[in-house]
């Protein structure tokens, strides 16, 4: 199959959709000898398709393990414009405010309709909503009469982000939509989705790469001491990934386990300063418990997931959580928030804890009670380990995602 992808940003890009297309791409190439080909953006990630100052990688093509990627160039400068007029009409609901809000978020790509309409792919796939790139690359498909599949990572609980009737008939008009969980296939089906064009397929994780290194190995190899307790988060240090929310838990852990450890590990945004200032606050005991990772490689995370005992995750903005599957390949408890799709990849109290979202107590609470029960720690991450090892796999989502991709080309045949 000649596959192609389009998506916002795509390896040393960094973001959960970046891996993930990038990993399917490979494995179909892999392990199906298909010919994907991959259309992208010229940012690191979604914040350079509003700055223009945002650093960029090189415009034209290149292969990167065996897929071909082509990088075009983002145009960003209506970005500073159009902040403040989206905001105001969004929140005053002027009407069809929502296509201010997909013209800011952008990417505005030149000529990226006229390269998907010429190139021969038997699919085109794209991901994810709400970018506009996403409506560019529909409407050149059909335009083009080839099959086209939507990969939208949705998470309903961002309005600003989700709720927008155009994204609502795109999924439509398109021959097939992928989602992460049944909860936001359900919102889907629910804003008049085609039940029967709707898939839940889930998330991947390189399973091999996080289980084979043991805790007492990564403390090593992190510098970190072996005899203390440890929590951490490893994830994009945003403002809606509900990290401040950890960090204002953590005095309260501090009181039941004074000798913990808190490990944050992340690409800084501009909610750093937040970050900063939150920390701050804390007595020169706390900060040096403390250990900070900023903007670490890619080669790194395995060390950092194994190295933990316990890992906080208290995001309310989730279409998966791609870090859970991350922290349970490497046999860790997690904690995530009763929000949103959460409590469709948690099974509460089997691999995890859920608790209320922006509740510090309720984070505390959970930490706490894992920390003090190093079982019942133990027996959750052995389940959540057996749950990717059996689900969510890259091989696995792979070929979930090429059922799809093949349905879709059938069905246009018809």
């Amino acid at each position: 199959m000649n596959i192609l992808h389009v998506v916002q940003g795509y390896s040393p890009g960094v973001g959960g959709t970046e891996i993930q297309i990038q990993r399917v791409s490979e494995e179909l190439v892999r392990q199906f000898g298909d010919q994907v080909t991959v259309f992208t953006g010229d940012c690191y990630n979604a914040g350079g398709f509003v700055d223009p100052n945002a650093p960029r990688l090189p415009v034209g093509w290149t292969e990167i393990n065996g897929v071909k990627v082509r990088r075009l160039h983002v145009l960003n400068w209506a970005g500073p414009i159009l902040r403040p007029l989206q905001w105001l009409a969004f929140k005053i609901k002027f009407p069809f405010n929502e296509y201010l809000r997909v013209w800011y978020s952008g990417p505005h790509i030149p000529g990226l309709s006229e390269a998907v309409s010429l190139y021969p792919a038997d699919v085109v796939a794209a991901a994810s909503f709400p970018l506009l790139h996403m409506f560019t690359a529909l409407g050149a498909a059909l335009q083009s009469h080839r099959p086209a599949v939507l990969v939208g990572s949705q998470h309903p609980e961002d309005r600003w982000g989700y709720d927008r009737p155009m994204i609502d008939k795109a999924i439509r008009r398109a021959d097939a939509y992928i989602s992460m969980t049944e909860y936001e296939a359900s919102y889907v089906i629910r804003r008049g989705g085609d039940p029967t064009r709707v898939f839940t397929i889930g998330n991947g994780v390189d399973f091999n790469a996080y289980c084979s290194l043991s805790k007492a190995e990564a403390r090593d190899r992190l510098g970190m001491p072996q005899e203390f307790p440890v929590i951490g988060y490893i994830g994009q240090l945003g403002r809606l990934k509900g990290v401040d929310n950890l960090l204002q838990a953590m005095p309260l852990i501090w009181q039941s386990v004074p000798n913990a450890k808190l490990v944050l590990a992340g690409a800084i945004t501009s909610f750093q300063p937040h970050i900063d200032a939150i920390m701050a606050g804390w007595s020169a005991e706390q900060r040096q418990k403390t250990t900070c990772w900023y903007n670490f490689s890619e080669e790194l995370k395995p060390a950092l997931f194994s190295a933990l005992d316990v890992f906080a995750y208290p995001s309310g903005y989730e279409s998966f959580g791609i870090a859970f599957l991350e922290a349970w390949a490497a046999g860790k408890p997690v904690i995530g928030c009763r929000r949103g799709a959460i409590p469709w990849v948690i099974d509460a109290d089997v691999d995890g804890i859920l608790v209320e979202w922006q509740k510090s107590e309720a984070l505390a609470a959970a930490a706490i009670s894992l920390f003090n029960n190093l079982a019942l720690a133990r027996k959750m991450g052995e389940m959540g380990q057996q749950k990717v090892l059996q689900k969510y796999t890259w091989p696995v989502i792979t070929r979930r995602f090429r059922e799809v991709y093949a349905q879709a080309v059938h069905q246009v045949k018809i």
